[in-house]
């Protein structure tokens, strides 16, 4: 007899990272993952090369990053924790705060860690239709069981680069029970300057305020900070999360790299308004580019697009094909439920250009 994991788990699809490499090329373009395409900070990679002190544990309660978090955002030290990534962040909140018999909701096309961290911990994901690609409060509130005990909202979401306005927000915590913790994923909120964004602090402060203590906010460093690699994400939420996560990581989650590169990151300034800049630029190149090539774009708040294909699955297939002939790699994202659809990421002024060079060629072909 061989000793099985959990049914919950056994069931689990495995989360699939974008590609990297394609077979015949020693370089490609890379636009599969939501990477910054200028890399990290200078002063994080001379943090980094200045860190002589691997042969030590990391300060386990990363007290130095928090408090430089803390003071970039306003916010109190004690009410944050860090974690290996926001990814390694969603497995123990829901961990911490679900189990059998429970249930996590998120929206239809929200990251698919939420459904796989549910079923890792014996809960069961529910996801509620999206209208137009956008997240609906509506729907997510007729979602809700009395089984509920997470809700995960990304915003701006991925895969589909939508937002959720700040009333909207609002009025989902409003209309929420108290006794479920809403968790707001602002992975991509450095790339947000819209008047009517919300990363969420503001709700967390409201809850810890009012005593309902219901909602936290996660954020990572992989993205606009181009710290992927090192594994390093936060989150802002009141006494009770930030107990619940603290009992339940690793004594030391949070490697001295990740810190002293982190910590160095939120200091540069003039690489995250270069890192937007390029962003705001090319996102719009490349929105208006492929709409003209008869693609549906969502109007996208992070630093990719989703394009929807005329031409339904079997397009979306062929043009991945395609893409990969030419040395792009960009994201299918069928593992959503998206089969017509392709994901990609901004990337540089020259790997834009390659990538919308190839899907010229394959929609004149």
């Amino acid at each position: 007899m061989t000793i099985q994991a959990r049914d919950s788990v056994l069931k689990i699809h495995a989360y699939v990272p974008g590609g990297a490499e394609i077979e015949g090329f020693d370089k490609v373009v890379k636009l599969a993952s939501n990477e910054n395409p200028l890399g990290p900070s200078p002063k994080a990679l001379a943090a980094l090369a200045d860190s002589k002190s691997l042969h030590l544990y990391p300060d386990g309660g990363a007290n130095i990053l928090r408090q430089a978090i803390a003071d970039k955002y306003d916010l109190p030290k004690d009410n944050i924790v860090c974690g290996a990534g926001s990814e390694q962040l969603i497995s123990l909140m829901t961990q911490a705060f679900a189990g059998p018999g429970d249930e996590v909701l998120y929206s239809e096309y929200g990251f698919l860690v939420y459904s796989i961290s549910a079923m890792a911990a014996g809960a069961t994901p529910v996801a509620a239709k999206e209208v137009d690609y956008h997240c609906s409060v509506d729907n997510l509130l007729a979602a809700v069981t009395n089984k509920t005990k997470v809700l995960y909202l990304a915003n701006p979401n991925n895969p589909t680069g939508t937002l959720m306005p700040k009333d909207e927000i609002y009025r989902l915590r409003r209309e929420l029970r108290d006794d479920i913790l809403l968790v707001i994923d602002a992975a991509y909120a450095e790339y947000v300057d819209d008047e009517n964004y919300s990363a969420g602090h503001d709700l967390v402060k409201q809850s810890m305020a009012d005593g309902s203590n219901n909602v936290a906010v996660l954020h990572t460093f992989s993205k606009i900070y181009g710290l992927a690699a090192v594994r390093v994400g936060w989150c802002f939420g009141p006494d009770n999360v930030v107990g619940a996560l603290t009992r339940v990581r690793g004594a030391f989650n949070c490697s001295t790299l990740a810190q002293v590169s982190a910590v160095a990151a939120l200091n540069d300034d003039g690489h995250v308004n270069a890192s937007k800049s390029l962003n705001d630029e090319w996102l719009a190149k490349v929105t208006d580019a492929l709409t003209d090539l008869g693609l549906y774009i969502p109007k996208s708040y992070g630093n990719f697009v989703l394009c929807r294909f005329p031409g339904g699955a079997e397009q979306a297939k062929a043009c991945d094909d395609f893409l990969k002939s030419q040395g792009v790699i960009v994201r299918p994202v069928g593992g959503y439920g998206l089969v017509d659809c392709l994901r990609i990421s901004i990337g540089t002024a020259e790997e834009n250009q390659a990538m919308l060079k190839a899907m010229t060629a394959f929609f004149n072909q």
